[in-house]
């Protein structure tokens, strides 16, 4: 037990980070501080505290301090360790992805357009970030509709002989086959990144003067394509976006109600609204709005691929009192002074009332979907005659072709709704072929020999869809690990496999059979049908790679390096597939002799088929 008083006399007055440690030396809390001793001091002191605080410093049996050489280590110094621990008394961001960019390619005389995940590298242009992938791969259809660049890979690009479905349905100008020049290409390009640049007036300047020069030449068909151009714009500038005049910002609203906080944030890139994201943090109990925010900025801003994209003016609707602290951490990281701007007039507070209101309607749908969730789990508990109402769901299904690429999926569900980071898929190996029973019992020993090895919390209820054989693979499984203790319920379809007639398999109960209109029924059929759904998308991309592979894989003198070689040659196994014997000799490393039988097994195998 923690000495406090010989503690808090040997702490330096230096910035650093402290992590209150539980009884099993776990990481309850991650703070900073500017002066540790004074901030660890304000804990022991007899001035109120809020309820998190006390029920916190119940449960701290040690405190670990790491001193740092300035203020804004401390802040990436906690920023890392509450990344790495998860502290359950933390604000913590859930969703640490990166976010998407639109990249046009430099390295290639007709540049192509994609969308980009990931740390940024030198060589291609990338504007952004994009708040989703949604709004990213909206705005590449507008511009392939419109500039008609490419979107396919190199390797693709070099093998075409002919154009592509996508310059038959006007989505590209087909640079691969010479349809177009590269000097027009590359004003497609230009007038592109004018676009993503904020600068459609500009373009649709350019395409007027192009249009006139092409009709006084009598170009008509290339007058009416620019027409068309100029058209799509206008109609992008009327409807599609949200023209805020100039400037780089992040807008960000924070809304709280219920125990529920909702954060929203608007992207302002080059004049204009790129689109919002709303994020729901995890809380402790009773968390400060101000807490909240200072949290979410921390996380949100100091993940390695956001720094590159830390605007210079971030609007927010609240104030905190280490905003300056921040600002500081932020434009040492970003290289640019960036600066928190709390509007109460003018176009910026436009912003922020969109943002605001965006924030609350998302907030007000995540309550109903919440309530709507915690009734469903006590409708649970009263069907099943539970002491208490259960809080983690575990769910299990298999999906295979006749056998072929089993894959088994497990989803967790709790009062939060699907925990998807917990999401699991497992590759069913070394049993009978199509054997359900044999694949259930593998996955439920796998699961749960591996949260037996972390410690990991284990599920109030397993959920297995079959009926009472897989139920017993299931329970054998859990038996050869001791596991007691964890509800097991089959949940097995009715005779027309129509939703509503199922019927439960409990050990050591009858059959139970839940009223279709159940609310405790539609929690069960959620989350099953969740498994389901995550099952069969695993098993379709196993069994594609599988038969993707496998053609070329059987063929005699065609290694790894070999079938590399041809997908990259030939953009897939479809181009390879479709090759003449004389385009197969063009591959390096293929001889003749290897070209004839890779033709004659890939051609045998088409007639057969």
């Amino acid at each position: 037990m923690l000495n406090i008083k010989k503690f808090l006399a040997n702490l330096p007055h230096r910035p650093g980070t402290y992590q209150m440690l539980g009884e099993k030396d776990e990481v309850l809390y991650v703070g900073k501080a500017k002066n540790l001793k004074k901030r660890l001091a304000s804990y022991f002191t007899a001035q109120q505290k809020d309820p998190k605080t006390l029920l916190l410093l119940r449960h701290v049996r040690n405190i670990d301090i790491t001193v740092t050489h300035s203020e804004n280590e401390a802040v990436i110094l906690e920023f890392n360790l509450i990344k790495k621990h998860h502290p359950r008394y933390n604000v913590l961001l859930r969703d640490d992805k990166s976010y998407p960019y639109i990249v046009i390619t430099q390295e290639h005389p007709f540049p192509r357009i994609d969308i980009y995940r990931g740390a940024r590298k030198k060589h291609g242009q990338y504007f952004g970030p994009y708040p989703n992938a949604t709004a990213a791969r909206e705005t590449l259809h507008l511009l392939q509709k419109i500039f008609r660049l490419r979107t396919c890979t190199d390797s693709f690009y070099a093998a075409r002989s002919r154009p592509c479905l996508h310059y038959q349905i006007g989505r590209c100008s087909g640079p691969c086959t010479e349809m177009i020049s590269q000097q027009a290409y590359q004003e497609n390009v230009h007038h592109a990144v004018l676009f993503l640049r904020g600068k459609s007036d500009e373009v649709i300047k350019a395409l007027q003067k192009r249009m006139e020069g092409a009709s006084i030449s009598h170009h008509y068909e290339l007058a009416a394509h620019f027409r068309d151009q100029i058209a799509r714009l206008r109609q992008i500038q009327e409807r599609q976006y949200v023209d805020v005049g100039k400037g780089e910002a992040d807008v960000i609203a924070l809304m709280v109600q219920a125990g529920v906080a909702c954060i929203q944030l608007l992207s302002i890139r080059g004049g204009r609204v790129l689109g919002s994201r709303s994020y729901f943090p995890r809380l402790p109990t009773s968390c400060q709005p101000q807490e909240i925010l200072q949290a979410f900025i921390t996380q949100h801003y100091l993940l390695p691929t956001q720094v590159d994209n830390i605007p210079k003016e971030i609007i927010l609707n609240i104030t905190f009192a280490e905003q300056s602290w921040l600002s500081n951490v932020l434009s040492e990281q970003a290289k640019h002074q960036v600066k928190f701007v709390h509007p109460l007039r003018g176009e910026r507070k436009k912003w922020l009332e969109i943002a605001s209101s965006s924030a609350k309607q998302s907030l007000i749908a995540r309550i109903h979907q919440q309530s709507n969730l915690t009734e469903r789990f006590l409708a649970l508990q009263k069907a099943l005659d539970l002491p208490e109402m259960p809080y983690r769901l575990e769910c299990f299904d298999i999906s295979h072709s006749m056998g072929e690429a089993t894959v088994a999926s497990c989803v967790v569900l709790d009062h939060q709704g699907a925990v998807k980071n917990d999401y699991r898929r497992f590759n069913i190996t070394d049993i009978t072929p199509g054997s359900d029973t044999a694949a259930m019992q593998q996955v439920v020993y796998r699961r749960f020999k591996r949260l037996q090895k972390e410690s990991a919390r284990l599920p109030d209820i397993i959920l297995i869809d079959g009926g009472p054989t897989q139920v017993a693979a299931a329970q054998h499984a859990l038996d050869e690990l001791a596991i007691q203790g964890v509800l097991l319920i089959g949940v097995a379809k009715g005779v027309a496999r129509k939703p509503g007639q199922e019927t439960l398999h409990i050990p050591g109960r009858p059959p139970l059979k839940l009223s279709p209109d159940s609310p405790a029924l539609h929690l069960i059929q959620q989350i099953r049908d969740e498994a389901h759904r995550f099952a069969i998308t695993g098993h379709r991309q196993r069994r594609a790679k599988a038969r993707q592979q496998s053609r070329l894989d059987n063929i005699p003198g065609i290694g790894e390096k070999r079938r590399r070689e041809l997908l990259r040659y030939f953009g897939g196994i479809q181009g390879v597939t479709h090759a003449s014997l004389e385009e197969l000799l063009k591959v390096p490393g293929i001889n003749h002799s290897i070209a004839e039988r890779l033709f004659a097994s890939l051609h045998d195998e088409d007639e057969l088929a």
